[in-house]
């Protein structure tokens, strides 16, 4: 978004998702950019998103997610794979059967049992723990109570799929939770718990990067 409305850095709009009002000046520009947004949504909250259009319906259970059979001809359970330019897709239609078909499926040594999912990660928010185009394999979490805080997450939500840290228990009461990453350039952010569409815990990751050898320094200190 930043790119797209020609600011130098990101740190103005990093601001506006921590919680500080947006400028008129960065209002104006939003709305010059992207035209057909409606004013009223974007400044007070109320009305449909975009001009002409219907304030939205309240929002509708979600759908059972879908679980596909990936037995291979032997019986053996596959992994089903996620990778980066289908994740755009898999927020929309995640609890589609035929969305899943789509996806390419493997077996994996160690995850023969049970219902596993893969996700190509992209960018470096998790950085130097798990890095860009490594690829996390995941259990699905039926509900975000259940968590186990201090462990890494699939986090899926309408707009996105993310690959965080949750610390924190969250109680059904909460109506929020915090997002973390472990490059420390990356500040935490609070999430609506409703936003959440699918939660999978990480339970071990493949990569192509291979560690360097330990600095002699560091292990003489």
């Amino acid at each position: 978004m930043a790119k797209q409305l020609g600011y130098a850095a990101t740190s103005k709009l990093h601001g506006i998702m921590q919680g500080s009002a947006p400028s008129f000046g960065t209002l104006n520009d939003i709305l010059e950019r992207w035209p057909d947004v409606a004013a009223d949504w974007l400044v007070l909250g109320k009305g449909p998103m975009l001009r002409g259009g219907t304030t939205a319906a309240a929002p509708q259970p979600q759908a059972a997610p879908v679980v596909m059979d990936t037995m291979n001809e032997r019986g053996e359970q596959n992994t089903l794979f996620v990778p980066i330019p289908a994740q755009a897709g898999y927020t929309m239609h995640h609890h589609e059967a035929a969305y899943y078909k789509q996806l390419d499926a493997y077996r994996l040594p160690g995850f023969e049992h049970g219902e596993f999912q893969a996700f190509e990660v992209s960018g470096d928010s998790m950085a130097p723990t798990i890095n860009h185009r490594d690829v996390v394999v995941c259990s699905r979490m039926a509900e975000l109570r259940l968590l186990e805080p201090g462990e890494v997450y699939i986090v899926a939500t309408a707009a996105s799929v993310m690959l965080k840290r949750i610390r924190t228990r969250v109680r059904a009461t909460d109506t929020e939770v915090t997002l973390f990453s472990d490059n420390a350039n990356r500040p935490p952010y609070e999430m609506e718990t409703r936003d959440v569409r699918e939660l999978w815990r990480v339970q071990g990751y493949v990569s192509g990067c291979i560690p360097s050898a330990p600095d002699v320094t560091v292990e003489q200190l």
